[in-house]
């Protein structure tokens, strides 16, 4: 018995003192009583595929004791009766700046460019590298806007700080009121990346390249300070690696940069949650192979205005496109088997939320995905589907109350319960009094009182025969008060009365006529009220959608081309080789390859399924032409001009599959273009050669097996001559510190190529004295050890001179010198070098440093033995580069032959 008692006290006291545990102190009087409630007779989704009709739910203080039916009620609950009433786990938003301070870019106005971090103390070199941020720690209560998340059935979000590439940790918290730290549910539940650099001043990174050149080194300098000894304290890196426990969420702000996250992962093995834009239907088949679980906005475009005709011809067929295809998104996923989850991240109007799902729906989105994208999927995110997310005992007391399936439009939501507190969002009353009764009023006879609409709100009407006459009430509890004018102008009835819970059949009270004579009153109920049932989405609501398009834009493909086995017949061949220009010829393609060119060939003997002929008499048919300098296609800038040496952005990270130049170029007979880093720096970034494959994705469009390139510049831009006056202080500022620039990046270079070699003897063994992975020199170091390759903007003769000087010093070749507008000067030179020429046709002229072009340099090139190319430099010129290369026919007497190849073989060979 001793035993038994003692059991006995240690549970009670055991369950106050768990209860009661806080280290805030009492002042007063302590209450440390279990409060009970009880939600009766309620249809329960307790998970996305499990609805429990007319149950209980049972919680104690913050956490759910039981759910189901016939579950034993605790003697002392609060009981709710929500018989016709939907209980609903509370919604999670995982992406959100909820309780968090805005954050605020300093105006940068007039001011020379910052190079160096503003951050004081021992935190990362880059402003953008956040790591360290903490948003548990920031996190103040907004009940302003936590009650405008709580209408829309949202109980918990993520908060982050929205703000930097490498943002720091975000916080699960629950949108209730009191203290801050009993609302966080899980304070480091997240880790934030994007390749936004926010508040940062700093100069690097500015552009997307760039940002994904800092992520990808910060990866490496991590893996290298865990091991680094006699390190430097770096607070950030720290925070980096200790945040690659939780869960990684990257922010983009389109499909296309989503696919540059998921590249990232994969190359550092990371798993990204990706918060992705809405538009990610566009690739739906890519996201599916990346894996990603997606985090989507509703924020679905509005209806244009197009009232005024001159309005929209402004409006795009691609802004027209994603306007019809947004709300698909999510179906579009489900189909597709990827994970998502719902965010209001990125709407004006929070109150479009639940609006925008249910179109989601409409839209062909099954009912158990969406809630699953509201309620599981996110807390999976999260880390905490064990807390929330569904109804199961020991959870905690989330959950809301509706008035109906919660994807139906006319739902209301009328409750929202956060860890086991009460939110009203609209009043209302277990008593159900909607029906017909009679009213029973002084001199008003034969009158009918109808009252119908919602339970929770309902509406009162007069009615005798085609009579109607509109009723207005107010409720406080129980109490409730009528006002309603016989006709317009005669005075109000005020009438009072009380619902009986016992007796619904009979309303019944007192009140004033409008010459103030008090009355008695009665309401006989007559006839039931019954509730018309409907879908909540009818099929034949369903909008039209049109097909989606490859790429979905204007000029866009419903169906990407499949290669074809096609045979031309008696046209014209210009083979750019020995044969010279074959007339009346056919030429036989299968496989994506010419497999013939002869005269005859027999298409019926060929025995090639599907062969497609075309008569080609009269026509001409030659190589592709390759654009050997080109700036099309690149998303983000096409400069990281915040330094003298960028060599670790590449522009294949950046490929724009959706620009329209690639379409215009391929109707100018453009098939290949080298896509080149802009002129700001000396050096520059790494190029990307792509095929002009109009409608697939940015990794397809690369030339497989193309050698690598990468950006240099000399001349007035990259010494900032034009710049401005506030870009007086970047290294370098004039010709010959161009010149130091490239002597000391190659030493260095150098010398941490050694310190590899060395490294990779010991089989790339990390130890405290490994060497520091460097991205920006590892790609000099490739240009010394031929695996890398240089195309050069360049006009001066003594520039032209020093960088091959300065390549011969380093024991390389200077590969292409594009531009090259003085090449004629050194011909002779270059030919000795072994470089090549990528010129304009007949530029000149146009600044003082191409003063003394001439229109025959590309001649006068190639007559040396120069291997010479015209380029475009320009998306317009691009789409008539074969009208650029008859110049060369015109000016230097360039036979028509030799003048195609500037265009087509040459630019192939450089």
């Amino acid at each position: 018995m001793k035993k038994i008692l003692t059991f006995l006290f240690t549970v009670f006291i055991t369950a106050n003192f768990v209860h009661a545990q806080s280290t805030n102190p009492t002042y007063g009087l302590s209450d440390e009583r279990d409060i009970y409630y009880a939600f009766t007779h309620a249809d329960i989704w307790q998970d996305p595929k499990t609805l429990l009709k007319n149950a209980t739910l049972v919680i104690k203080n913050d956490k759910i004791i039981s759910i189901g039916s016939g579950v034993s009620i605790p003697k002392g609950a609060v009981i709710y009766d929500l018989k016709g009433k939907v209980i609903y786990p509370s919604f999670i938003d995982p992406f959100t700046t909820y309780g968090l301070p805005e954050v605020r870019k300093e105006r940068v106005g007039n001011r020379p460019p910052q190079y160096d971090t503003k951050t004081n103390g021992a935190f990362s070199w880059n402003q953008a590298l956040k790591s360290e941020n903490d948003a548990s720690r920031s996190f103040i209560i907004d009940n302003k806007k936590a009650a405008e998340l709580r209408k829309l059935g949202i109980g918990l979000t993520l908060s982050l700080l929205d703000d930097g590439i490498a943002r720091g940790t975000a916080a699960v918290v629950a949108l209730g009121e009191g203290k801050e730290n009993e609302l966080i549910v899980k304070d480091k539940s997240a880790a934030i990346y994007s390749f936004n650099k926010g508040s940062s001043t700093q100069e690097y990174p500015s552009s997307l390249m760039g940002s994904i050149a800092l992520i990808r080194q910060t990866y490496y300098d991590a893996k290298w300070y865990q091991q680094a000894k006699n390190k430097n304290i770096d607070i950030s890196l720290e925070a980096w690696i200790a945040n690659q426990n939780l869960t990684q969420i990257f922010d983009v702000n389109d499909v296309w940069s989503g696919l540059r996250a998921d590249k990232i992962s994969k190359e550092f093995n990371v798993n990204y949650v990706i918060k992705g834009s809405g538009d990610e239907y566009k690739r739906v088949d890519e996201i599916k192979k990346s894996g990603n679980t997606y985090i989507i906005p509703v924020n679905y475009p509005k209806a244009f205005d197009v009232a005024n005709p001159y309005d929209a011809l402004d409006i795009s067929l691609a802004e027209l496109k994603q306007w019809e295809e947004a709300p698909t998104n999510g179906s579009v996923l489900e189909k597709a088997g990827v994970k998502f989850a719902f965010t209001t991240y990125g709407l004006k109007d929070k109150k479009d939320f639940i609006k925008n799902v249910q179109k989601a729906v409409l839209y062909g989105l099954s009912k158990e995905a969406a809630l699953t994208a509201l309620t599981q999927t996110p807390a999976t995110i999260l880390n905490v589907n064990d807390k929330v997310g569904s109804l199961k005992t020991g959870m905690l007391a989330c959950f809301f109350i509706s008035t109906k399936d919660v994807f139906d439009k006319e739902n209301n939501i009328l409750e929202n319960w956060i860890l086991g507190k009460r939110y009203t969002e609209k009043e209302f009353d277990s008593i159900d009094v909607r029906g017909r009764y009679k009213l029973s009023l002084d001199t008003l006879k034969n009158w009918d009182l109808n009252i119908s609409g919602e339970a929770f709100s309902p509406e009162w009407q007069l009615m005798r025969d085609s009579s109607k006459i509109k009723v207005s009430t107010d409720k406080d509890g129980q109490q409730f008060t009528l006002r309603f004018e016989l006709k317009k102008g005669s005075g109000n009835y005020r009438l009072n009365g009380i619902f009986d819970p016992q007796n619904k059949s009979l309303l019944t009270g007192d009140g004033q006529t409008p010459d103030g004579k008090w009355i008695k009153w009665n309401a006989v109920y007559s006839t039931t009220f019954t509730e018309t049932k409907r879908d909540s989405v009818k099929k034949d609501s369903i909008p039209f959608v049109g097909k989606l398009w490859y790429p979905d834009v204007a000029y866009g493909n419903v169906e990407l081309p499949q290669a074809k086995s096609v045979l031309i017949k008696n046209i014209t061949v210009w083979t750019n080789e020995k044969d010279g220009i074959l007339n009346s010829t056919d030429v036989l393609i299968s496989n994506g390859k010419i497999q013939q060119i002869a005269k005859g060939i027999d298409a019926s003997s060929l025995k090639i399924a599907g062969l497609e002929t075309i008569d080609g008499a009269g026509m001409h048919l030659t190589a592709g032409i390759i654009d050997e300098h080109s700036h099309i296609a690149i998303a983000g800038d096409v400069n990281e001009g915040s330094a003298a040496i960028t060599s670790e952005v590449r522009i294949g990270d950046v490929i724009d599959a959706e620009d329209v130049n690639i379409y215009r170029q391929l109707a100018g007979g453009v098939t290949t273009s080298h896509l080149l880093h802009g002129s700001a720096n000396p050096v520059g970034g790494q190029t990307a050669l792509i095929k002009l494959r109009w409608g697939k994705s940015p990794e397809a469009m690369k030339f497989e097996g193309a050698d690598p390139f990468i950006k240099f510049a000399l001349g007035e831009n990259v010494k900032q001559a034009n710049w401005g006056d506030l870009f007086s202080t970047r290294y370098p500022q004039t010709r010959m510190g161009v010149e130091q620039t490239y002597i000391d990046a190659f030493t260095r270079a150098r010398e941490y190529d050694q310190a590899q070699l060395k490294f990779g003897a010991t089989k790339n063994k990390l130890t405290t004295d490994s060497p520091r992975r460097n991205l920006q020199l590892e790609a000099l170091a490739e240009i010394m050890n031929k695996k890398r390759f240089i195309t050069c903007h360049s006009y001066l003769q003594a520039e032209i001179n020093m960088l091959m000087h300065v390549a011969d010093t380093f024991g390389f070749k200077v590969n292409t010198f594009t531009h090259i507008l003085e090449g004629y000067k050194v011909a002779d030179k270059m030919k000795a070098h072994g470089v090549g020429a990528s010129s304009f046709s007949d530029w000149w002229a146009y600044k003082y440093e191409v003063m003394e072009a001439i229109p025959y340099n590309g001649a006068i090139l190639n007559k040396m033995g120069v291997v010479t190319a015209f380029n475009s430099d320009d998306a317009e010129m691009a789409r008539r580069l074969n009208q650029e290369a008859g110049k060369a026919v015109k000016y230097g007497g360039v036979s028509e032959e030799e003048a195609l190849k500037f265009v087509t073989l040459n630019p192939a060979k450089l």
